[in-house]
């Protein structure tokens, strides 16, 4: 009798090994702010969200989290320089780990995203620019009124990389299996990065090479304490987030990957062309392929991925892992669904950044 035919292989949900790390699928949980760790705290809530979306084998990566007190930019974002943020972290990682989880810390600086009232003695942001933002709502109850940043000076910026090294070796304390630095979506390093926002005449501005140095400075100091075997990148050289964009991002992209693939990082996490914010979806003729050639370690694409064209993204080799943001958010059993092309839950983007510990975070339904 002849064997029965077996299931058809979903390339997304196949075994793969990511240095030292072996993946059970390639669904990744991307970073995403909830703005629910009170006064700067992570939560037993959060025990709670993180573990339900763990999976034995699965990668996620945290919530983008601060290096320090300058680095905060709206109400209730976590962060990992204290004893007191080390120590709630703790119970929220061995959760994920009680599961079988693989879990990495995204570590931020929000630059100048931020307003003195977030700031250390209600001093002005920091960042590349003495350019200020545009005021812009983010929730229903709170809109940010951005602060003009202050230009950070040339002898200042060793202390950010330091805030960083030092939030790195904290997330390892904790217990996270390596950090994801956050170089992404208009941030701090990304303002250093892009032609549109960094205007400075010294040796962080001007050409691609020193646009980029502050970032790879940064690399290499978190590298130096944890290990390059513990260590990824996220980068989003096509958005324009936060009014962050750049004259050539192709160039800035390809550089960036080339100059990550020397340090031997662990991945480069890189959002695809066709956001042009974190929500806004637009026809784009271009594509990360070239980026993911010219990265040695694991790629992890993202941005506005559905089931199919994650399968067909690993299929085709255009990358070998897909970060999932809103669709994990909503379905706590992402790649069960997946596997079996079960409907997903929707979701309602009025409850992603309220400070509610269950409604819009715990509440949303498993698969029976």
């Amino acid at each position: 009798m002849a064997a029965e035919t077996d299931a058809p292989i979903i390339p997304l949900l196949t075994p793969y090994k990511m240095g030292n790390f072996n993946l059970s699928h390639r669904v990744v949980l991307a970073p995403l702010t909830r703005l629910r760790a009170y006064g700067n705290v992570p939560q037993p809530h959060a025990i709670l969200y993180y573990s339900q979306r763990a999976s034995p084998g699965g990668l996620l990566i945290s919530e983008a989290t601060g290096v320090s007190d300058t680095a905060q930019g709206s109400m209730n974002t976590p962060g990992i320089w204290t004893k007191e943020q080390v120590e709630a972290w703790k119970p929220i990682v061995d959760g994920v780990h009680a599961k079988g989880g693989i879990f990495f810390c995204q570590i931020w600086h929000v630059g100048r995203v931020s307003s003195s009232v977030y700031q250390p003695n209600g001093q002005a942001p920091i960042s590349s620019t003495d350019k200020p933002l545009k005021q812009i709502p983010i929730n229903s109850f709170e809109e940010l009124q951005f602060t003009r940043p202050r230009r950070l000076r040339a002898d200042e910026i060793p202390n950010i990389v330091n805030d960083f090294r030092v939030a790195a070796r904290n997330a390892i304390e904790t217990g996270f299996d390596g950090v994801e630095i956050h170089g992404a979506h208009g941030y701090l390093l990304e303002q250093f990065m892009k032609d549109k926002v960094n205007d400075r005449s010294d040796e962080y501005g001007g050409s691609l090479e020193n646009r980029c140095r502050f970032s790879l400075e940064v690399v290499e100091a978190v590298v130096k304490e944890i290990g390059a075997e513990r260590v990824g990148v996220r980068l989003s050289p096509f958005t324009e987030h936060e009014e962050c964009g750049d004259s050539d991002p192709i160039a800035l992209g390809l550089y960036m990957a080339n100059a990550l693939s020397r340090y031997n990082i662990l991945y480069c996490h890189m959002v695809e062309p066709r956001m042009k914010s974190a929500l806004e979806v637009v026809e784009c003729p271009h594509s990360l392929v070239p980026m993911r050639k010219a990265f040695n370690g694991t790629f992890i694409a993202a941005g506005g991925y559905g089931r199919e064209d994650g399968i067909n993204a690993v299929a085709d080799n255009r990358t070998d892992l897909v970060a999932y943001g809103r669709l994990f958010l909503a379905n706590p059993d992402l790649p069960k669904r997946f596997g079996l092309d079960a409907p997903l839950n929707k979701y309602n983007r009025q409850k992603f950044y309220t400070n509610d510990p269950v409604i819009g975070y715990t509440d949303y339904p498993f698969l029976e």
